[in-house]
């Protein structure tokens, strides 16, 4: 084991998850002593491998797919490459019994659609090209300036109200811009039209990705292993209750307690917090004011479920999710687990995974296990996906805070929350997904940890919060570029720029 040097600041790490184990594994490797505690028994967070009786189960769906060589080299640096698999990429969506190619394909869609409903949805498009919404604020206006309104309504409405549990006209158009991009119609006539394959300059169209063999959890299991052999240290279910900071030195020592209630405290010289943005806050001691207090409290979640059912490996399908644009079933989206990688999934079986976006303590969230598999169950056969009497098996796997939601006051309460901390505590550093209340892919996450790390170790000044926010990107139909809207952070992640203000002013997002 790598013994850290003593001489160097000490990190604590706040959540085991992709961002936190990412930030330890750099700071561990380069001899700075690093702490990580976790609240739950498993790492990864969102990003880790729930296992049941055997099967693996990728909570969400994750892709390893990134246009960042740091992050790629990373991958393969914490997992030898046999312990990759190469795998095709395929989604569709659902409407009405049939399912759609996604990224939309002009041709498959409207083929769908039949000939009268193909018609209405061109010339609705073409009345939006003619006459696009003046307010492009929010994501209603926003896809159907890109599409029309009668695709908005068909592809892209339901399924969003179902993530989001608000109406689209509610939810702000940053999100769309960064999560659909530059995809319009006339973009996925144009592919249809002159296809490249694997086509990564936009992310969606990606034909292929890497995945390792048993799951996302495996890659964070393994840096688990190797900030340990490091030197660092990762202690599960051992949550940190409180960050004490001082005016003028900022956070000098947590205070962290274990589940079987051993408690103790931690000095620091950095304190690296994946844990949601809000609740990070609510650690603070001394309080933080009011109004920052007040702001952390409207920052909202969106939790996830995922009911696993076992079925006949016939009975899969080879997408690795599709999306339900039903609003007759409650589920979301459905994985199968198989398509991801055969590891996950036992001979002769597959196992479909039914994704529901619901609120903690709500009604499907508080449901039983046994009640929940019995509502995938017949969810599956209503959609006609398959046959009565094919599931053998089913299980339920709940994950609070997967989603950050973006409304019209996180960003406004996002810049309350972080002037304080820059002003207050600047050797506090929030990352990743929650940590940032951003929407980052796993990527994304690891990206600004690994940024993070590198400011610690070396006093560099990378503004992580402009992690995809430089970005700039070609429209559809024209060569005219301009920025990435700032906001959700969802595109392919560049190393931003150093910063070049002082350390003690803030950077407003």
């Amino acid at each position: 084991m790598t013994k850290p040097d003593e001489t160097k600041p000490a990190t604590v790490v706040i959540g085991a998850g992709p961002a936190g184990l990412t930030a330890a594994y750099d700071l561990s490797k380069h001899e700075y002593p690093v702490r990580v505690f976790e609240s739950e028994g498993v790492v990864g967070g969102i990003s880790q491998t729930a296992e049941r009786d055997g099967w693996r189960f990728d909570i969400g769906g994750h892709r390893f797919f990134t246009k960042v060589a740091t992050v790629e080299s990373l991958w393969h640096e914490i997992l030898p490459d046999e312990d990759f698999l190469l795998r095709p990429r395929m989604s569709r969506i659902y409407y009405r019994g049939k399912l759609f190619d996604y990224p939309l394909k002009a041709g498959n869609a409207l083929k769908g659609l039949g000939v009268v409903e193909a018609a209405r949805c061109i010339g609705s498009y073409t009345a939006a090209r003619i006459f696009p919404p003046k307010d492009q604020t929010h994501f209603d206006a926003w896809v159907t300036a890109r599409f029309g309104k009668r695709l908005f309504s068909i592809f892209f409405k339901t399924y969003t109200e179902k993530v989001w549990g608000m109406s689209t006209a509610d939810l702000p158009a940053d999100w769309a811009a960064q999560r659909i991009k530059n995809l319009s119609l006339f973009g996925a006539i144009k592919n249809a039209l002159l296809p490249s394959r694997n086509q990564k300059d936009i992310t969606s169209l990606i034909e292929e990705f890497q995945y390792p063999k048993y799951g996302p959890g495996m890659m964070w299991e393994t840096a688990t292993d190797k900030v340990r052999a490091q030197g660092g240290t990762v202690e599960l279910n051992t949550g940190v209750q409180k960050v004490y900071w001082e005016h003028g030195k900022g956070a000098v020592s947590v205070s962290v307690e274990s589940k079987d209630g051993e408690s103790s405290q931690v000095p620091v010289d950095h304190v690296v917090s994946s844990t949601p943005i809000s609740a990070l806050v609510r650690m603070m001691e001394p309080a933080a004011p009011a109004d920052v207090l007040a702001a952390a409290d409207d920052l909202r979640y969106r939790d996830f479920l995922t009911i696993a059912l076992v079925v006949p490996l016939e009975a899969g399908f080879p997408d690795n999710w599709i999306y339900i644009h039903d609003p007759g079933v409650k589920v979301g989206r459905i994985q199968n687990f198989g398509s991801w990688s055969p590891y996950l999934v036992q001979d002769g079986r597959t196992c479909l995974g039914l994704e529901y976006f619901v609120n903690e303590g709500d009604e499907v969230w508080s449901t039983p296990d046994a009640d929940l598999v019995k509502l995938g169950t017949a969810e599956l056969e209503k959609l006609g996906l398959i046959k009565p009497g094919s599931v053998e098996k089913g299980y339920v796997v709940r994950m609070p805070k997967a989603y950050p939601v973006y409304d019209d006051r996180y960003a406004k309460n996002l810049d309350v929350i972080r002037a304080w901390l820059d002003a207050e505590v600047p050797n506090v550093h929030p990352v990743g997904r929650n940590g940032m209340h951003r929407y980052n892919n796993q990527d994304h996450s690891m990206l600004t940890a690994l940024l993070t790390a590198e400011n610690i170790r070396t006093g560099s000044k990378h503004d992580v919060w402009s992690v995809n926010v430089e970005e700039e990107y070609h429209e559809e139909g024209g060569d005219t570029k301009r920025a990435t809207p700032a906001g959700t952070g969802r595109d392919a992640p560049l190393t931003p720029r150093q910063s070049t203000k002082p350390a003690d002013e803030t950077v407003s997002a």
